[in-house]
Formats: C-alpha cells, sequence, structure tokens
C-alpha cells in the first residue's frame, strides 16, 4: 500500500530493453535504502514495482509488457525523472491516502495554469474514467495523491502547492505530457456496485 505522499523524484540511471521486458535502475539516496530488500515495493510514477536487485545505491526493477502498455514508463529514458515513494508501513502516518500502485488509465494534460504561489493542471476527461472523477473526490497522478478541484464536461483539473512541485516531477510538466491515473479504490467499489445493481434492476 502507498499514501501518494511522493518523497523524491528521481532520474532513471538505466534501461535494459529485453522482449516484453525493462528493467529499471534508480540510485536511491541513503535515506531511502534502510530495510529495502529483494522483493520489496516501491511505486515509481504511481506504479508498484518490485525491487529486484540492490548493489550499493543502484536498485533494479522488473517492468513486464502489460504494465508498459497502460502507463507512462513506456516513455521514460535514461535521465528521466520519475516520482518515487516507498510502500508504507504499519504505523506510518497517511497523508494522502491509499493508493495500491495498479494504474488505471493514463490521461493527457490538456492547459496548465500558474497564478501566484499555486499550480492548476488541467487533465483531459476520458470515458474510461468519467465515471470516477467528482469535486473534491481523491486521485492518484503519477503516484500523487491529490484533490480534485473542478471537473467540466471534458476535463478536470488538480492544485499543487509550492511543495509538491519541489518534490515531485510536476515541476517539469507539459501540456500534452500523458500522466498514470489511479482512481480512488472506495469510490471505484461505489460507483462499480452501483452501476451493476442498476443493469440488474434495468435502469440503464
Amino acid at each position: 500500500m502507498f499514501t501518494g505522499i511522493v518523497q523524491i523524484a528521481l532520474p532513471i540511471q538505466a534501461i535494459e530493453k529485453k522482449t516484453g521486458l525493462w528493467s529499471l535502475t534508480l540510485s536511491l539516496p541513503e535515506h531511502m535504502l534502510a530495510g529495502l530488500n529483494i522483493g520489496a515495493s516501491i511505486a515509481l510514477n504511481g506504479v508498484c514495482l518490485t525491487v529486484t536487485s540492490i548493489n550499493a545505491r543502484d536498485v533494479t526493477f522488473d517492468v513486464m509488457m502489460a504494465t508498459l502498455n497502460i502507463t507512462n514508463l513506456n516513455d521514460l529514458d535514461v535521465g528521466s525523472h520519475i516520482n518515487v515513494e516507498r510502500a508504507a508501513k504499519f504505523g506510518d502516518d497517511i497523508g494522502g491516502h491509499q493508493l495500491s500502485g495498479h494504474v488505471f488509465a493514463q490521461v493527457s494534460v490538456v492547459k496548465i495554469e500558474r497564478p501566484e504561489n499555486n499550480c492548476v493542471i488541467w487533465f483531459e476527461l476520458t470515458d474510461s474514467v468519467k465515471g470516477y472523477i467528482f469535486d473534491k473526490g481523491y486521485i492518484g497522478l503519477n503516484g500523487c495523491s491529490l484533490t480534485i478541484a473542478e471537473v467540466r464536461e471534458d476535463r478536470f483539473c488538480v492544485y499543487l502547492i509550492p511543495e509538491t512541485l519541489n518534490v515531485t516531477t510536476y515541476k517539469d510538466i507539459k501540456v500534452g505530457d500523458m500522466v498514470n491515473l489511479e482512481v480512488d479504490s472506495h469510490t471505484q467499489a461505489v460507483v462499480d456496485t452501483v452501476e451493476r445493481l442498476l443493469i440488474q434492476k434495468g435502469l440503464v
């Protein structure tokens, strides 16, 4: 489980591309290595990945084709920065909301506004996610736990404070960038259950 509180944005040190499998290597800072073992889970851009090797500070993760097909990890190169969060432990403060690291879809950035001390990012609202996006609802975007500020017919937005911009890859985001989206699991359960009941009753 993750909380969506990204700890750092780091550059990818190496990518080994095999048929149907990529291996990504990052160099983690010392404070993120404590207690880290092979098999541990870490979220990269909101994608839950398993540590497959540790060599001093260099940590490697395998990414299967199914994950590459649905996430923006497929668009990254050596030197690209990526949001990093270690899995939450029992007793940790939950500063964001519960995330599983299972990306639902990708959405593109359609507009960026920068009022003083704020950053407002608008994302496309696709049919695949429209039913789960609500004003003031929680959402995971590239691994960041964020609150939806406004929803329109074809887009929705979130507000980012300076601290979020400083710690994450959002400081360099551009219109057209694709972002990993994870819908809130509680919202998804309620929406899917109601929809299923309505279908059973022939109301939709």
